[in-house]
């Protein structure tokens, strides 16, 4: 994990947002590889274990994801990245963009179009590894990062559930945009359509 990402992280404990600790060990450049980050308004402590800040309750790496519903449509092939950019509408240095669930593996593609983005991957499939330029978060339960933080948002099928979808509105900033690798998924309120189809939603924080 990118250690400037600390002061981006919350507990995922229900109560105020606040600063986590962070104790390094392991150091590879700016990336931790292991160490310990403490809530100060719970006392809860979090492992920092192979690069991967682990905040789910089992500390495994990638919760099982839920089944799509039944009736759901099949789904299109992944957008390529450029395509995922596009739609994204990110033009620039800076920032974080968020991968949930299956949508991590897009990190590669998408550094590869934008330098100086950090990318968080939030329970990344197994095969997904810990970057220079991604950052992994374990968490089964909502996404460990403070509100209004995010460039944009991607997420990935497996995660494209009305909990998920609202965490991720949670974490936007106003005016930047989320897309969701299923087209047959309403977006939470605070977001506003702008398109939908060929297995993909995109919407846009107001």
């Amino acid at each position: 994990m990118h250690i400037d990402l600390t002061e981006m992280l919350r507990c995922p404990e229900p109560h105020d947002e606040a600063f986590l600790v962070m104790s390094t060990g392991e150091m590879r450049g700016r990336m931790v590889r292991s160490g310990l980050l403490g809530c100060p308004v719970c006392g809860r402590e979090y492992p920092l274990v192979k690069g991967v800040a682990r905040f789910s309750g089992s500390g495994e790496l990638g919760a099982a994801p839920s089944a799509a519903p039944s009736g759901a449509a099949p789904r299109s092939p992944l957008p390529d990245a450029e395509t995922l950019q596009a739609l994204l509408d990110l033009s620039g240095p800076g920032g974080y963009v968020v991968l949930v669930g299956s949508a991590a593996r897009h990190a590669v593609g998408l550094a590869g179009l934008m330098g100086g983005i950090h990318y968080v991957g939030i329970d990344a499939p197994p095969d997904v590894e810990e970057l220079s330029v991604l950052s992994l978060l374990a968490c089964d339960t909502m996404i460990p990062l403070r509100r209004a933080m995010a460039r944009a948002v991607v997420v990935g099928p497996d995660r494209a559930e009305a909990a998920w979808l609202a965490e991720a509105q949670r974490i936007l900033l106003p005016g930047r945009r989320l897309v969701v690798e299923r087209d047959d998924v309403t977006p939470p309120a605070g977001l506003t359509q702008v398109a939908s189809g060929q297995g993909l939603l995109v919407a846009e924080r107001r």
